[in-house]
């Protein structure tokens, strides 16, 4: 098989496949709050988490300088603080974080579940003594 064919693994066939049911993981209680799901299948090229924040639940505010990251609004509202300005957050909003920009969220009333999809992170590498320390790695970005 060529390249395009193959998934992750040596030999193995690219399938799309359905990987969970956003309105099942997000559709009854508030609670948990977290990360519901995260994509982890081997081979992968992206990152993706659904996440959930209870009522007036706050991710402070942080930069991402490496990567863009697409955030999709699944359920509940809130609100984006940015240098530039307060954004809302409703159901079925996409935004666009480039690389470098900084941002908190803050879940509404009713707390808020979403979607980021970002560039998968390189793994760490052991590398030779004589080589720099490669930087710790991150936290996937929300």
């Amino acid at each position: 098989m060529s390249e395009a064919q193959t998934a992750g693994q040596p030999g193995e066939a690219a399938v799309a496949r359905m990987l969970c049911d956003v309105q099942a993981l997000t559709g009854t209680s508030p609670e948990p709050a977290g990360v519901l799901w995260k994509l982890a299948e081997s081979g992968r090229q992206l990152d993706a988490n659904l996440i959930r924040l209870a009522a007036g639940e706050r991710i402070g505010t942080h930069t991402e300088p490496d990567l863009d990251v697409l955030v999709l609004v699944v359920t509940g509202d809130g609100v984006m603080d940015t240098p530039e300005g307060a954004l809302p957050l409703a159901e079925g909003a996409l935004l666009w974080l480039p690389h470098g920009s900084t941002r908190s969220i803050t879940a509404g009333s009713h707390g808020l579940a979403y979607v980021t999809v970002h560039r998968r992170r390189p793994g760490m590498q052991i590398r030779r003594h004589s080589e720099p320390t490669p930087v710790a790695a991150q936290p996937d970005s929300q």
